[in-house]
């Protein structure tokens, strides 16, 4: 059994920023990518970004400059630093691992995020 805890959630002013994490746990032989999709009201969920085990990162358009991924695969667990944040950003951020030879989805519980304008 694959378990995935968030943290990180919060509230925030545009223009500020927010760290989450993502820790995996349970049976895990091989991650492969971890990283984090984010899913709006009313709208459908969306990829943020990923990171490879070789530490190669990739963002969605909308985020690129401003969010920044990282990860410690010794501690099994990924970080997304988020600054310059806005209104739009306001989403339940979903953590997202892919394993093995057949890149299985385990995915979080989801963490709300919320920025002010």
């Amino acid at each position: 059994q694959v378990q995935l805890v968030e943290s990180g959630r919060g509230l925030v002013q545009a223009g500020g920023s927010l760290r989450l994490s993502c820790a995996a746990s349970g049976s895990i032989f091989s991650i492969n990518t971890m990283g984090w999709y984010r899913q709006a009201p009313g709208k459908q969920r969306e990829w943020v970004a990923h990171i490879t085990s070789g530490g190669s990162t990739n963002y969605a358009d909308s985020v690129k400059g401003r969010f920044t991924l990282s990860r410690d695969n010794a501690k099994n667990t990924v970080y997304l630093q988020m600054n310059s944040l806005k209104p739009e950003d306001t989403a339940v951020y979903y953590c997202n691992i892919k394993v093995g030879d057949y890149d299985v989805d385990y995915w979080g519980q989801g963490t709300q995020v919320t920025v002010s304008s």
